[in-house]
């Protein structure tokens, strides 16, 4: 009694005997005795070699076997792509692969694990196939990377999208923005020298310089404010109220040249400072009012009498000038009699005298007659 094995001609056979590996056979049909513990297994060549159950070192033995097979072994610290006619076909990692190299032209790249930078070699299109094996990072437009094997600086990254292997070792990229920013104090509640409680609203800009530096700092917008803070307590702590009033114009420029002092120590660059508003207490703010209220009033009076004076030693310089020049005082007449004839449809006279006692004399007469109606 004999069996039968075809072998098409895609395929390859493996002939055990016993369990044990023999040789392996080319396309054909072959027949072996039933009561002979014998079998022939068929590999599909478009398939990798893998024989279930079986150690690929087994096979690794035959020659003959070898000379049709792609070998391809991966170390710990490496991962391998897998081109199929130049197609990429997947990624090995650490063993050892065999490949049938009859049907299809297989290609191998060798990736160094240690080194996590993706390098030019690999084609960037494959990376999305590979999200397990690979992680990335993105620089912004606005902003700066700085770039750590085991927390150990590598170099400074522009902006751009970084892909790196994973593997032993641990990449991190830490970012800086690299614009203009703001901080805003609102509220800050501080004491001046003597003891009157102000709050202040303050701002100031600055841009980061050094993206190192500052990264090394832990929560800097936090240590800016602090720094902000106590800068504003030292210069209006040193000041009694009506001089910070009177100089509030000056605490910018105080206060920037201070940061630039520290500006160092955080890698940032002070742009500009400014005070928004000072907000005083509700009595405080009443009492100011009171005082500018008077000081207002003193100044309205002050003006008053000065224009009362003035009025005054007008009114003499003319009475003087009339009294030394009589053509003036009878332009003066004139000019009164005007101003009467504006104001009466019709003016009779009789008698002597002068004429303008005539016209008060009329003026008193007339105005006595219509309180009497």
């Amino acid at each position: 009694m004999f069996k039968k094995a075809a072998i098409g001609r895609d395929e390859r056979g493996l002939w055990f005997k016993n369990g044990s590996y023999v040789k392996h056979v080319q396309p054909g049909t072959y027949r072996y005795a039933s009561w002979l513990e014998q079998s022939i297994v068929p590999l599909k060549m478009a398939h990798p070699f893998v024989v279930p159950g079986q150690e690929l070192d087994v096979f690794l033995q035959d020659s003959e076997l070898v000379k049709e097979l792609k070998v391809v072994e991966v170390q710990d610290d490496e991962y391998v792509l897998h081109y199929e006619d130049g197609r990429f076909a997947g990624l090995l990692t650490a063993g050892v692969y065999a490949f049938w190299n009859t049907l299809k032209k297989h290609s191998f790249t060798t990736i160094d694990t240690r080194d996590p930078e993706v390098g030019a070699n690999v084609n960037k299109a494959i990376l999305p196939r590979l999200s397990r094996y690979v992680q990335s990072f993105e620089v912004g437009s606005h902003e700066t990377g700085l770039l750590f094997y085991d927390n150990v600086l590598q170099r400074e990254l522009t902006p751009g999208r970084y892909c790196f292997w994973k593997g032993p070792v641990q990449v991190a990229v830490r970012t800086a923005d690299l614009r203009m920013q703001q901080l805003d104090m609102t509220g800050q509640e501080l004491m001046t020298e003597d003891k009157v409680t102000l709050r202040l609203n303050f701002v100031c800009q600055y841009r980061i310089e050094n993206p190192l530096k500052a990264l090394e700092v832990k929560h800097l917008e936090d240590q800016v404010y602090i720094l902000l803070q106590l800068i504003l307590r030292e210069y209006v702590g040193t000041m009694k109220l009506d001089d910070m009033l009177r100089m509030k114009q000056e605490i910018g420029a105080f206060v920037l040249n201070r940061l630039e002092e520290k500006s160092g120590d955080y890698g940032i660059q002070f742009l500009s400072a400014g005070l928004k508003d000072i907000i005083l207490p509700g009595e405080v703010k009443d009492i100011l009012n009171t005082v500018l209220l008077a000081e207002k009033r003193a100044q309205a009076n002050l003006i008053t009498r000065r224009e009362e004076t003035a009025s005054t030693r007008s009114l003499l310089n003319t009475a003087k000038l009339m009294d030394e020049n009589e053509t003036l005082f009878r332009l003066k007449e004139l000019e009164f009699l005007e101003k009467i004839c504006d104001k009466i449809g019709h003016i009779s006279l009789t008698g002597g005298g002068n004429l303008l006692e005539q016209l008060n004399s009329l003026l008193s007469a007339k105005e006595a007659g219509g309180k009497g109606a």
